[in-house]
């Protein structure tokens, strides 16, 4: 059988319960045609499908668990199921009548593949055993017309798929249960037409054991021959051993395969038609896996075996995989960074100042930023960056970067190397005489980075700024505020890594502050923060934060000095500068909308 907890009673609506016991979101899927599926959003489910031998026996069984199942899953409108593998042993004996049994109940739904167990061909025999009820029924003629299916070995028993979910293409191995030499060339051969696509290797004997499985003898074999030399081999499933378990291998190219064996068959009914759910979020980077039964859960199960079968928690049954997909894969399939934008991109009528560190708005790539250096103000108002080290700060507080956000309009970005005790780094600032200096943007305003904090974040960095205004509050006729010496306008970092966007606006006495969540290390972050001529907001990663400030705020009390990028001045003095990256900034003199940010500018 297989893994998967859904999330609580399955929307799955399956072996038609009485019409009060479904909940709204159940009755629906009951009657309705199958859910269209979503092939470019970032979470989507492939189905799995173990051991459902005890339940296609012709000696006497019960195939009704196993047509819930497979309906389950096709009317599942929240899991997205994209793909259903079914990793062998279909029926008990292999025979013509129980393979009968097997087609009726195979049919409709979401694309799927089937592979053979021990049970459904000869066990002594391997992929060149010849035609068989199982590769007359579940052969090249029942998948052709499926959108995923991309073809049979001449043996009649290995078979791929390729699926498009998550934006992107998907391989799915189907291995027959001894897959010989011959059929790992053949496979070998698929992964090497398919080089760009991640792929899951599904087959019946791979990993036995729990809860941390090893290899089986066969297992080792496909291990050697072909998983741990193919990067492209991430995830691996298969059934057959009970209880289920899971283990973590390193390939020949430093990175983890996630070998899973799932299989219920020693549970109660024969497993019940356990499904599992391998639940991907390209967006969290992970796999959250589930396992219960469709039918059980339509039942509400009462008795202490249907109760202990229908929805499973243990380690082995309920987890999840993290995954860095864009790391993982970046091997085989590098990831399309969308090209550089040009200044005239991004600068609008309203943009008052717009710096970037690739060659169209920095003198010098590669190595230390001299003292001196000028990032050129774009929008040509004459708001010119001039780095700048502090203190008795070394070259190597500045230097230059090809790393960038994604969707960044300029590919590069510099690192900063601030730190306090004692305190050290760079700024980049306006001249005296520039005009932002005196800016005070009652009408409304955006001012927008990207950066990026060091993984791992070492070493006492709370409280450094990103951007600020230089001035004192309290020059400012600002008494009402934290400090009198604290900047009249800075976007800085906390202890606990929140995002601190204050500012005192032109009328009245206060400090509206707005707050983030905790940033991510490692990570390129943009952040916006928009006034709309009454009260600001931020923006972290286009998504609106919940601490906003309250009060209503209109413009930025400036006192006509220098702007900065890469610190924050208390009492007119620099401590520790920015730790990490930098890359394009842009303030605009009006309201932006998320659309509108430098991520998603025209």
């Amino acid at each position: 059988m297989t893994r998967v907890g859904r999330r609580a009673l399955l929307h799955a609506a399956v072996a038609v319960p009485a019409a009060a016991a479904l909940t709204p979101a159940l009755a629906p899927a009951v009657a309705g045609a199958t859910p269209a599926v979503d092939h470019e959003a970032d979470r989507f489910t492939i189905a799995v499908l173990p051991d459902t031998q005890y339940l296609l026996d012709e000696g006497g069984s019960d195939p009704e668990p196993v047509r819930a199942a497979l309906r389950a899953v096709a009317r599942d409108r929240d899991a997205n199921v994209v793909f259903l593998a079914h990793l062998g042993d279909v029926t008990e004996h292999g025979t013509e009548a129980e393979m009968r049994l097997a087609d009726s109940v195979f049919t409709g739904g979401v694309p799927y593949s089937v592979l053979a167990g021990n049970h459904d061909v000869p066990s002594g025999t391997d992929d060149r055993r010849g035609p068989t009820p199982h590769s007359r029924t579940f052969g090249p003629e029942r998948f052709r017309r499926m959108p995923t299916f991309g073809g049979f070995a001449p043996d009649g028993y290995n078979s791929y798929h390729v699926l498009r979910a998550g934006g992107r293409e998907w391989l799915v191995l189907a291995l027959d249960w001894r897959v010989s030499e011959q059929g790992a060339r053949w496979a070998q051969g698929v992964l090497d037409e398919h080089r760009s696509l991640p792929a899951v290797l599904t087959t019946h004997d791979l990993v036995a054991g729990s809860p941390r499985a090893e290899l089986s003898a066969h297992g080792r074999f496909l291990w050697d021959t072909l998983i741990r030399r193919n990067d492209q081999v991430f995830l691996t499933l298969n059934g057959h051993y009970w209880p289920s378990g899971r283990t973590t291998l390193v390939n020949d190219h430093g990175h983890d395969v996630h070998l899973h064996l799932t299989n219920y068959q020693d549970r109660y009914y024969g497993g019940a038609g356990m499904v599992r759910f391998y639940t991907f979020d390209l967006a969290r980077g992970v796999i959250d896996v589930e396992t219960f039964s469709p039918w059980l859960l339509s039942r509400d199960p009462g008795t202490p075996p249907e109760a202990e079968t229908a929805r499973l928690s243990g380690d082995a049954d309920r987890f999840t995989v993290e995954i860095d997909f864009r790391e993982r894969f970046a091997g085989f399939a590098p990831p399309a960074v969308p090209p550089s934008r040009p200044a005239s991109a991004v600068v609008t009528r309203d943009t008052v100042a717009y710096w970037r560190f690739d060659a169209a708005g920095f003198p010098a790539a590669g190595g230390p930023v001299a003292a001196g250096a000028v990032a050129r103000d774009l929008t040509g108002h004459g708001n010119d960056l001039t780095a700048q080290r502090l203190h008795a700060s070394g070259p190597d507080v500045l230097t230059w970067s090809d790393e960038h956000h994604d969707g960044q309009p300029g590919h590069a970005s510099l690192r900063f190397e601030g730190g306090r005790n004692p305190d050290r780094g760079a700024v980049l600032r306006t001249s005296d005489t520039a005009p932002l200096n005196g800016m005070r943007f009652e009408s409304g305003y955006t001012i927008e980075t990207f950066f990026k904090l060091p993984d791992p974040f070492v070493g006492d960095h709370a409280w450094m700024g990103l951007l600020s205004w230089e001035g004192r509050a309290g020059d400012a006729g600002k008494s009402a505020g934290w400090s009198d010496d604290e900047p009249t306008c800075s976007l800085n970092l906390s202890g606990e890594r929140f995002l601190q966007f204050v500012v005192y606006p032109v009328p009245g006495d206060a400090d509206p502050t707005s707050w983030s969540h905790a940033v991510p290390v490692g990570r390129w972050t943009h952040v916006a923060v928009v006034n709309d001529g009454r009260r600001t907001t931020m923006y972290v990663d286009g998504a609106r934060i919940a601490r906003n400030a309250a009060e209503e705020s209109r413009g930025i009390s400036t006192l006509g000095r220098p702007f900065a990028l890469g610190g924050t001045q208390f009492a007119l003095r620099y401590g520790q500068g920015f730790h990490g990256w930098i890359g394009d900034t842009r303030i605009t003199a009006r309201a932006l909308r998320p659309a509108q940010f430098l991520t998603g500018t025209r």
